[in-house]
């Protein structure tokens, strides 16, 4: 058998002063914070954005508050998709533990919703177009997702399936209680729904497009390479494989690559001045 790479056990905390102790992963979502707002200012002197005035102009200060309620939509809807996607019946019975957040348990889907009800808070409080909101931060989201899954490597958590021993990058994750070489899911993910998709909605959004086909375009982006990436990753064991061989990661991405087309469709036949 070739020689196989193996998980390198990196300590999850950063930093210990004390009782206090900084994990990687807090800093990974600090990253990713520090990358929205690096982003949303520079997203400022693209179009139609650059050229807005008056009550309509566009700021650092929308950048700051869009950033503010983008991690309370990420953490409330991120934990009650969690709950409600993946153990409903658990959290029925158990609902004071949809509380207990440190014990773990985030979806991305929920996470998204919870993002888009925020924008939609924040575009009635500006009197703006939700999807003017939604088409401003879609690039700006990818690297966020990116730092999110260099964390999910380094807590060695949501590895993936077994790879061919012949892999040369296959990975023991000794933590999933085999030896057996896996596919490091969590690597594929950062270069598809992170650095990929943020390359391709970047250079899309350089240029005017109509209203909510950006937005459109990271619905199916991200659908897409997700449903790519789940064909990678071990399911979760309490759900495993669910209807015609899919994981509820690839159901969840369904709806979404569905919604984003049909919303490219409507937005790409409305007059250019709409």
């Amino acid at each position: 058998m070739p020689p196989m790479l193996t998980y390198p056990h990196i300590d999850p905390v950063a930093l210990q002063i004390g009782p206090l102790a900084i994990h990687w992963y807090g800093i990974t979502y600090l990253v990713a914070f520090g990358l929205f707002m690096f982003l949303g200012t520079r997203r400022l002197k693209h179009e139609p954005y650059a050229s807005m005035t008056g009550d309509r102009a566009w700021t650092r200060k929308d950048v700051e508050d869009i950033l503010f309620l983008g991690v309370v939509g990420v953490v409330v809807g991120g934990r009650l998709g969690y709950c409600l996607f993946y153990k409903p019946g658990y959290y029925l019975t158990h609902p004071l533990e949809i509380f207990y957040v440190w014990q773990g348990g985030m979806s991305f889907h929920g996470g998204m919703l919870g993002v888009i009800a925020a924008m939609m808070w924040f575009a009635h409080s500006r009197k703006r177009h939700w999807l003017e909101v939604t088409d401003f931060i879609a690039p700006c989201v990818p690297t966020g997702l990116a730092a999110g899954r260099i964390g999910n490597f380094i807590n060695g958590e949501l590895w993936g399936r077994f790879s061919s021993p012949d892999l040369p990058w296959g990975m023991v994750f000794p933590q999933s209680g085999s030896m057996m070489p896996r596919h490091p899911s969590q690597i594929y993910q950062f270069l598809m729904e992170g650095l990929l998709l943020f390359i391709l909605l970047w250079l899309y959004a350089r240029k005017p497009r109509k209203l909510g086909e950006v937005s459109a375009a990271f619905l199916v982006g991200y659908g897409v390479f997700r449903f790519i990436a789940e064909y990678f990753r071990e399911p979760d064991d309490f759900l495993g494989i669910l209807s015609m061989g899919l994981s509820m990661g690839q159901w969840l991405c369904l709806p979404m690559i569905l919604a984003g087309a049909a919303m490219w469709g409507w937005a790409h036949r409305r007059p250019a001045s709409a």
